[in-house]
């Protein structure tokens, strides 16, 4: 078993290259570097540097340990984040990180149940794309994660992750209020395969282009860009179509864009993902139930 102390000790030597650089950069004195070093090199059975005229050489068993060291540190820094996470809950505290459409829809509902029904627990609200924000949580960076999936990407989900399933949210055909699409009640993705596409976020672009190839065409993408309300604005000056989720238009219509939905019906299935342990606590079973009563109401929408 080694040190944490003197891994970090080594890595900070390794990145900086010598021990007074290391020392300076945490605040030790030089001798208690060189006393870290070796008493890791006496934990390791083996040799870790040499000396190169003033500088320091990794000899083979320091570079081998080196390629460990940030995987190592980054291992103990999600431990330590996850253990204080535990505390942060225990004491009502739960950090929610969601994608900007459900901040805007899910999330703030669920808050105004929980003060009513629960005003001491306190969430505190973090905001990422999928599947950064399942990468957050799997670093202990938050409690729980809401993220949406498509069913035709075969997206994977971290492993060692609980999945809390909470909508099926109907994606819809943007056209221009004018388009003569606009008067059908539903369009097909085939009717708009020459047509020019506004993108959106990666995971909603991948998508796009998923359906598209599966009706036989490659989609004219003329813009790119993750902000809904300019994708709409793009829309409504003839710019091109798009894809939305439904999710986006409840609180968010351009009036000079009108939505039909796909036909067949597309959707992404939007869930809660949090660690195992989690589940025990009661601050975190608080806010999955008010998610999922939320979510009840709009699913399919």
């Amino acid at each position: 078993m080694f040190d944490s102390r003197h891994i970090k000790t080594f890595h900070e030597v390794v990145r900086t290259g010598s021990y007074s650089a290391a020392a300076r950069a945490l605040g030790y004195t030089q001798p208690a570097i060189t006393q870290q070093m070796k008493a890791l090199e006496r934990d390791t059975g083996s040799a870790l540097f040499v000396r190169v005229g003033r500088g320091l050489r990794l000899t083979e068993a320091g570079e081998a340990l080196a390629r460990h060291t940030s995987t190592i540190l980054d291992a103990m820094s999600a431990a330590q984040e996850q253990m204080n996470a535990l505390t942060r809950l225990r004491a009502g505290r739960v950090r929610l990180c969601a994608f900007p459409s459900a901040n805007s829809t899910l999330v703030p509902e669920t808050l105004a149940r929980l003060t009513v029904d629960h005003p001491a627990l306190r969430v505190d609200l973090l905001e990422n794309e999928p599947p950064e924000s399942l990468r957050r949580l799997t670093r202990g960076e938050c409690d729980i994660a809401l993220a949406f999936t498509y069913p035709g990407l075969h997206e994977q989900v971290p492993e060692g992750l609980v999945e809390i399933p909470l909508l099926e949210d109907q994606l819809t055909v943007l056209l221009p209020a004018g388009h003569s699409l606009a008067r059908r009640r539903a369009v097909r993705l085939t009717d708009l395969a020459g047509e020019r596409w506004i993108a959106g976020c990666p995971r909603c672009r991948a998508n796009l282009l998923h359906e598209c190839a599966e009706e036989g065409f490659v989609p004219d993408v003329a813009f790119m860009t993750d902000d809904n309300l300019a994708v709409q604005s793009l829309v409504a000056e003839g710019l091109g179509v798009a894809m939305l989720p439904s999710l986006v238009l409840n609180f968010m219509r351009h009036p000079k864009v009108a939505g039909r939905p796909l036909r067949p019906l597309s959707r992404r299935k939007i869930s809660a993902y949090v660690l195992p342990e989690h589940l025990r606590i009661p601050a975190t079973a608080r806010v999955l139930d008010r998610l999922k009563a939320v979510a009840a109401a709009k699913d399919g929408c």
